[in-house]
Formats: C-alpha cells, sequence, structure tokens
C-alpha cells in the first residue's frame, strides 16, 4: 500500500520528526495538532476557545491539502490541558462540526507541548 506525506504551509509545520499528515488507503491522518500560528510557528494567545478554533483551522489546512475537509472527518483524539475547559472546548469544537460531527476521544492530558491547552489529531476520508 502506499502512502503519501502531506505538507502544506498553510498549517504549522512539524516541530518534531513527524509530518503533517499521512495519506494512505483512502484515508488521511493527520498529526496531533497545537494552536500554532502557520505564518509565526508560534502558539496562539487566548483561552482554549481561540486555540481550539486554531487548532481545528489548522486541521482544516491539512486536510484541504490531501484532498480532503472537516466534513470527511470520522474520528479525532483530542487532549486536554484541563478537564475543566470541557465544556467551552466543545462550544467552539461544535462551531466545526455542526452536524454529524465525527466520533471522538478526549483525554484529560495535562501538560502539551509547549504549554498549550488543546491538541487534537483526525482521520479522515479522502474525497474522489
Amino acid at each position: 500500500m502506499e502512502r503519501e506525506i502531506i505538507t502544506t504551509w498553510k498549517a504549522p509545520a512539524a516541530i518534531g520528526p513527524y509530518s503533517q499528515a499521512v495519506k494512505t488507503g483512502g484515508f488521511v491522518f493527520t498529526a496531533g495538532q497545537i494552536a500554532l500560528d502557520p505564518a509565526t510557528g508560534k502558539l496562539v494567545e487566548g483561552d482554549i476557545t481561540a486555540q481550539t478554533r486554531r487548532v481545528l483551522e489548522n486541521i482544516a489546512a491539512i486536510l484541504e491539502a490531501a484532498g480532503s475537509a472537516l466534513s470527511c472527518v470520522v474520528k479525532t483524539t483530542v487532549f486536554l490541558r484541563r478537564l475543566e475547559d470541557f465544556k467551552a472546548f466543545n462550544a467552539a469544537y461544535s462551531e466545526f462540526f455542526p452536524v454529524n460531527p465525527p466520533a471522538r476521544l478526549t483525554i484529560g492530558a495535562g501538560d502539551i507541548p509547549l504549554g498549550a491547552l488543546v491538541e487534537i489529531d483526525a482521520t479522515a476520508v479522502v474525497l474522489d
């Protein structure tokens, strides 16, 4: 089975030895994304709402580069630094998945790279 490495300048570059995403078998698998501004490579300022929006904008850009979209996401994994942010996180997350949201696992993770409040990865179907 072939696999294609996905990269786009519209999302932050990897901060370690990993790819932004890998496309294979009709799916795209994103790396975990934190709220980095793609233009500066710096963590965006703000609360869980601002960071969640930035993370999902980054994921949307990666999926677009792979020939997919947020509407094609079938599963996400979410790591929250503080579980008390769960309600506000859900409000921001639902802006990006207003109907028929993907399956999801949410974990209270404690430390997340660069002090981020949230990290999300996604698996999506590739559009034909």
